[in-house]
């Protein structure tokens, strides 16, 4: 049985810098990576299009985004990156598998690039409650079926929560898997704002979220990269 063809969607807005180290890994492993971009003014898309990605470009928006670059690709296998995460070799091999063994979607061990005692903590946590609950945010690389995309609609087209929304929905599909094979993502928000008050910020918006907030308004607190 042939391996299902593998699409890298990232969605971006102002990361050049952050595609010269992300990109690379993504484009060894995955068949297509297709880069959404959100009207960058610094040279994303063109770094991104001469390291061998292909480049949409539409307003900003990441649910929006990640939507158009799912899109722009028939992969079977659809990877949604955040810019500032790094896949692990081994991680579309891993997804293929996993897929083929017939869950709907899932994503990836999480682990942040400062390696300090209060981020492993952190990483710890997240991967904890993902496993827990089944609900892969998007900074543990989220993927799915193409067939369960589809039936989903895609993500919500919101600014904030796409991601967590997305991973509850995609539980109707089948089972989403937590694979052992780790990303490895930027703590630069933590670092900017502190890691503490971040981590607090957040689960304020979720409590909101789940209390029936809407998350346009939510975006006003928390305002993510591309």
């Amino acid at each position: 049985m042939p391996s299902l063809r593998a699409a890298v969607v990232v969605p971006t807005l102002n990361e050049e810098q952050e595609l010269r180290r992300t990109l690379p890994p993504a484009l060894a492993a995955a068949d297509e990576v297709v880069v959404a971009d959100g009207g960058s003014a610094d040279g994303t898309v063109a770094v991104a299009r001469a390291l061998g990605a292909r480049v949409i470009v539409g307003p900003a928006g990441r649910g929006a985004q990640l939507n158009r670059g799912a899109a722009a690709s028939d992969a079977e296998l659809l990877v949604f990156l955040h810019a500032d995460t790094t896949l692990p070799p081994e991680g579309i091999a891993a997804a293929r598998a996993a897929v083929g063994a017939g869950a709907a979607g899932g994503a990836f061990r999480l682990r942040f690039d400062l390696d300090r005692p209060a981020f492993r903590l952190a990483a710890r946590l997240a991967n904890l409650r993902a496993r827990l609950t089944a609900t892969p945010l998007g900074d543990q690389a989220q993927f799915a079926t193409r067939e369960a995309f589809e039936q989903l609609g895609g993500f919500q087209p919101w600014p904030v929560l796409e991601d967590l929304d997305f991973a509850r929905r995609l539980k109707r599909c089948g089972r989403v898997v937590i694979l052992p094979e780790t990303v490895t993502t930027s703590a630069r928000r933590f670092a900017d704002h502190g890691l503490l008050r971040t981590v607090a910020r957040n689960y304020w918006i979720w409590l909101l979220y789940f209390a029936g907030a809407e998350p346009r308004r939510l975006a006003r607190l928390y305002r993510p990269r591309g």
